[in-house]
């Protein structure tokens, strides 16, 4: 992606289920756990760069030890940082215990007593979607208290919608006095008291039993309903999230949206739960095949017992499941299978509008934005080969069959083969990602000259006023490093035409699941669409979508529609009231015009003034987009049809701050 944007977070929960002496006997450290942990976030540093943070949960401590550690850090090298941190506690743990004369741990014996050597593990990535930052914001989230199982750690790749809502319950409905608003917070609490409602619930139970001290204790651990906790919680939460934690005494868990919009997968065999964003880190951390990391589904959790027995089960009816196709695109890591073919998939189906485009290949130069893009690329070039193929054969079979055994001109077949074989699709790497530029010193323009020369060209790999130049983007945002720095660049090439071709659809509307994409005046489609209609006199369309969103705004969160509205309502379940739901009235911004006619405005928007060469610029349609990604049909940011009703209202609301002069406020904000 040439125009970078802050995305989803990335989860890591790691639940062992043997004793730690048997990772001591069979991998040489009790710290088996923690280097998977280590490996496990490496793989997903493309998930978050903003900070990090990791919890371990011991499971058997003694009264009076610490039994739930937590390291958090922030920045792009927050990781090594915790790791650092804790392996700095470990040492010193290990010197004080030496110390004391226990020559256990001073041998490396058995480390059981070791600050983060335990059997639950949290890891989390974080990228801000909500401009909110600091320490205080960096998961895993800790709710401390003196009983083991009430204490709760939480961490999670989400964003709730309709925190607004849940505030106003907690706080209305329940009595408590949550100390924030964001929806991490609120989660935490919300969990926290379900659980400690739950633990008063068993107290009282087994005291009237006569149970007491730690056999009490011991009962109440045995019977927390953590999936019943996760199961009323949820109900209330709209948004996408992949939610990983643990309670004090062990008990773990992860859970996906009832939507689905979030990824998870995980691994399970007699030794190790695992759960993670991304298959592919998986594999890689536990060395197994694909077949051997599921996906968990939409609505499901996965439970883990403190005695290490664990349940999959399905807590939330799944609500027309609508997985983010945005992972597949851009943000997951391509080395995962499925992901890999389904990239190449969408340069693939390009085939036709390319050669539509450009239909003269003999004169045109294929190429990609890097580094991204560069799987979409392959599979372009693969149509584009086919498409070659297909028209060598016809050739020579015309050559053939024709009488004389001679081509037109009467030259011999042999060389006429040889003409025909010569016709191939060119390809070059045009553009070169440059080192990140320094652009601190610079200031005003001086700094934006800077900033244009992220990328770099190969030079003399055309020829010049022959040659077009055509290269894919998995996608487009905001098109300002295409117009500052991509498109000049090239240019010095001195093609006839350059061809932007994007594999994703036109972004037309916010992301309020993960992604910090919320913002209309951010989208250089939307900007375009509005382009043309102050060019074409209809200014009336703004006024009338704005006043359409401001009549909107007064309704609650359970009127708007959502491609899962049904007779019921989301949240309670009951029977909804006949009413007249609040759509997406965004899309008016765009019905007007064809894709064509928004694509060749942002052709004229990108193109830099006094460029010597005309630029075009393609889109994957949406339909070809389900095509290439089947199973993760997730298209709101290019359709506009959210799966939830607080995805529509957030779409309402960008619009809203757009219209009233805010056009970068996100529009999920409070």
């Amino acid at each position: 992606m040439s125009d970078q944007i802050k995305h989803e977070c990335g989860v890591v929960l790691i639940r062992l289920l043997k004793p730690l002496s048997y990772y001591k006997k069979k991998y040489g450290s009790a710290s088996y756990g923690l280097n998977k942990l280590y490996l496990m976030m490496e793989k997903q540093h493309n998930r978050g760069q903003e900070g990090a943070g990791l919890a371990c949960v011991k499971i058997n401590a003694k009264p009076g030890t610490e039994y739930i550690f937590r390291q958090r850090a922030l920045g792009n090298t927050a990781i090594q940082e915790c790791f650092a941190n804790v392996g700095k506690e470990i040492e010193q743990a290990r010197k004080d215990a030496a110390g004391a004369g226990n020559e256990e741990v001073n041998n490396e014996g058995l480390e059981y007593d070791l600050p983060y050597i335990g059997e639950v593990y949290i890891g989390h990535l974080r990228y801000s979607t909500t401009g909110r930052s600091g320490m205080s914001y960096v998961h895993p989230f800790l709710r401390r208290n003196n009983w083991r199982n009430r204490n709760l750690c939480l961490a999670g790749n989400f964003n709730i919608t309709n925190e607004k809502e849940l505030f106003a319950s907690m706080v209305q409905g329940q009595g408590q006095h949550p100390r924030s608003d964001a929806d991490t917070f609120l989660i935490l609490e919300q969990m926290g008291a379900l659980l400690d409602e739950n633990h008063s619930d068993l107290y009282r139970k087994f005291k009237k039993e006569g149970l007491k001290g730690e056999q009490l204790n011991a009962k109440i651990e045995d019977n927390i309903d953590v999936e019943g906790i996760i199961s009323e919680a949820s109900r209330q939460w709209d948004g996408g999230f992949c939610i990983v934690g643990a309670t004090g005494s062990g008990e773990s868990f992860v859970f996906r949206d009832r939507w689905g919009i979030r990824p998870c997968f995980y691994y399970i065999d007699d030794e190790v739960v695992i759960a993670a964003s991304e298959r592919a880190a998986i594999q890689t951390a536990m060395n197994v095949k694909y077949e051997k990391v599921q996906v968990l589904q939409p609505g499901e959790a996965i439970t883990i017992h403190k005695d290490g027995k664990y349940n999959i089960s399905c807590l939330v009816k799944p609500d027309n499941p609508r997985p983010c196709s945005f992972e597949r695109i851009y943000f997951s890591r391509g080395s995962d299978a499925d992901i890999y073919n389904e990239r190449k998939m969408l340069g693939r189906l390009l085939t036709p509008q390319i050669l539509k485009a450009r239909p003269d290949l003999d004169h045109t130069v294929f190429s990609f934005i890097p580094n991204t893009a560069e799987v979409a690329f392959f599979g372009m070039l693969e149509g584009l080969n086919e498409h070659l193929d297909g028209v060598k054969l016809k050739q020579l079979k015309e050559l053939y069959s024709h009488p004389s055994g001679k081509g037109a001109a009467g030259d011999s077949i042999a060389e006429k083969i040889q003409e025909i074989l010569s016709h191939k699709v060119r390809s070059e790497k045009l553009a070169i990602k440059d080192i990140k530029m320094r652009t601190f010193i610079a200031e005003g323009s001086t700094r934006n000259d800077m900033a244009a020369h992220v990328y770099d060209i190969t030079y003399n790999s055309i020829t010049p006023g022959v040659d077009s130049i055509a290269v894919i983007d998995d996608s487009i945002v905001r098109g300002t490093t295409l117009k500052q720095s991509i498109i000049n660049i090239l240019s010095r090439l001195e093609p006839q035409e350059i061809v932007i071709i994007s594999s994703s659809p036109q972004i037309r509307y916010p992301d309020c699941y993960g992604i910090d994409m919320s913002r209309m005046g951010e989208f250089i489609a939307f900007n375009a669409a509005v382009a043309l209609l102050k060019e074409r006199g209809m200014e009336k369309v703004l006024d009338q979508v704005y006043s359409q969103c401001k009549e909107a705004e007064k309704h609650p969160i359970e009127e708007y529609v959502c491609t899962s509205s049904s007779s019921k309502d989301l949240f309670t379940g009951k029977k909804r009231k006949i009413t007249p739901w609040i759509e997406n009235y965004v899309k008016g911004i765009y019905a007007p015009f064809t894709d064509e006619e928004i694509s060749a405005k942002i052709a004229q928007m990108v193109t830099p003034e006094g460029l010597g060469c005309k630029v075009k610029v393609l889109f994957q349609s949406i339909a070809n987009l389900h095509k290439a990604c089947p199973e993760n049909n997730g298209d709101w940011y290019f359709s506009g049809d959210y799966p939830t009703p607080g995805g529509t209202r957030t779409a309402i609301q960008a619009y809203i701050n757009y219209y009233e002069g805010n056009p970068y406020k996100r529009g999920y904000s409070r």
